[in-house]
């Protein structure tokens, strides 16, 4: 499925932005580390995590200091806020982050005299994923709901989705040009860059899975149903939208049943949870493991050094787990 990208209305971006009638001030004295925000001579943005805060510094350029409230490494959905974060928070001159992904993030946001909130699902659509998402899967795949509660709440991960990715690109930027009108100009000219890449990275996905021997993928952590979707693949995943969460017995017997009916050869993890549930399926099934990042955070770990080059190497994974020429 290829699908367009939309343009971000005027009214999108009136929701994603709120701003004072006074005049944005500078301030002084710069800090670079991670969570510390607020007194620089630059537009000072607080990120709630990665990819939030990888769209403000590709945006916002020379011209922005940004800062992410997640640690590299720390699973963003466990963040709890400090104290310290929070009085950081309360002195930037804007808030980028993903509502509902980080419930203490959403709180100290709500509860912030910030200028400028920038909520990126605001700028697209989000759907309900369950374990199963992008298609179905074979004749013997019928179950009827996730059977983990999660299939009721909105999917967060619309990163791993270049188009959805780009509409927040693209609301972000308008959001910056006018919060910092003095910059406006950059902030236009980085976010069309931004999304001429992740327009050819779009092109790449669905150049290189068009050839796909199966369309199905096994994963322990449902963050990649936008993706399957995009690219006409189906995502079946061992645990729901919480990647703590652990699957039942009768799920197990489950997918190892439809892997053999699928020609499944590969079970996903990702690097910041751990590995075992899938090594277990993966053993039990007679399947090998390899790593599908859901790029919530960048480590020494990560198959590269930002969002494009990892999710460049997720599409060498799927490539190869799917049996695309």
């Amino acid at each position: 499925m290829n699908v367009r990208r939309r343009l971000i209305s005027a009214a999108a971006i009136t929701a994603a932005t709120v701003l004072g009638t006074a005049t944005l001030t500078a301030c002084g004295g710069d800090t670079a580390a991670a969570g510390n925000a607020g007194n620089t001579d630059k537009f000072d943005v607080v990120a709630s995590f990665y990819p939030m805060a990888f769209l403000a510094e590709r945006i916002g350029g020379d011209h922005a200091h940004v800062t992410s409230l997640t640690q590299p490494g720390q699973e963003p959905h466990d963040l709890e806020i400090s104290a310290k974060q929070t009085a950081r928070l309360q002195d930037s001159d804007a808030v980028l982050y993903l509502k509902n992904l980080q419930p203490s993030v959403d709180d100290a946001v709500a509860q912030s005299g910030v200028r400028t909130k920038i909520d990126a699902a605001s700028l697209t659509s989000l759907e309900k994923h369950g374990n199963e998402v992008g298609g179905h899967a074979a004749e013997h795949d019928e179950h009827e709901g996730s059977g983990d509660g999660e299939s009721s709440g909105l999917d967060p991960h619309i990163w791993l989705d270049p188009v959805r990715y780009a509409q927040v690109a693209e609301g972000v930027g308008a959001a910056f040009a006018e919060a910092d009108p003095g910059h406006a100009a950059d902030y236009r000219k980085n976010t069309a860059d931004l999304v001429r890449e992740l327009d050819a990275l779009n092109t790449e996905f669905t150049t290189g899975l068009a050839t796909a021997r199966t369309k199905v993928f096994l994963t322990t952590h449902a963050a990649f149903g936008y993706l399957a979707e995009r690219y006409g693949l189906t995502e079946e995943a061992i645990n729901g939208l919480d990647p703590e969460s652990e699957p039942s017995a009768a799920r197990v017997k489950e997918l190892e049943k439809l892997a053999k009916a699928d020609g499944v050869t590969t079970v996903f993890y990702e690097t910041l949870v751990s590995d075992k549930t899938a090594k277990t399926v993966a053993k039990d099934a007679g399947l090998r493991t390899d790593v599908l990042d859901p790029i919530e955070g960048i480590t020494k770990k990560s198959r590269g050094q930002d969002y494009l080059q990892v999710m460049r190497a997720n599409l060498a994974a799927l490539k190869t787990a799917l049996g695309a020429k």
